[in-house]
């Protein structure tokens, strides 16, 4: 049960980093004129998306706040790379980024480390 503090933190975690490449993906390039940016960070900073990415990056916060009261820092933070491979996953999957033979095997390195890691 005290897992489900490390595995919200990591669902919010993604999630947030999921929302925001969505939205700025759909938004554009940031332009290059200074009030064109001003208003163009504004715009994305009132979208709900975002708006929700930093209520899941602060209940993110609120959860390991949790899992910090359950477990030492150096057994539950090597969880916390799960994140790359899940954000790696699904930014292949839903935003059709390359995932190359290189990338698979620093992910396999990061599962083997957090095996481990997690071990001691």
């Amino acid at each position: 049960m005290n897992y489900l503090y490390i595995a919200a933190t990591i669902v919010l975690t993604v999630f947030g980093q999921i929302a925001i490449k969505m939205q700025v993906a759909k938004a554009g390039a940031l332009p290059a004129d200074a009030t064109d940016k001003l208003w163009f960070l504004i715009k994305l900073l009132l979208n709900p998306w975002i708006i929700a990415a930093f209520a899941a990056a602060f209940l993110a916060s609120v959860t390991w706040m949790g899992a910090m009261s359950k477990f030492q820092l150096s057994h539950a933070y090597p969880f916390m790379s799960l994140n790359f491979v899940i954000v790696l996953g699904l930014s292949a999957w839903l935003f059709n980024e390359p995932m190359s033979l290189m990338r698979m095997a620093g992910v396999a390195l990061i599962c083997i480390g957090t095996v481990v890691a997690s071990q001691g």
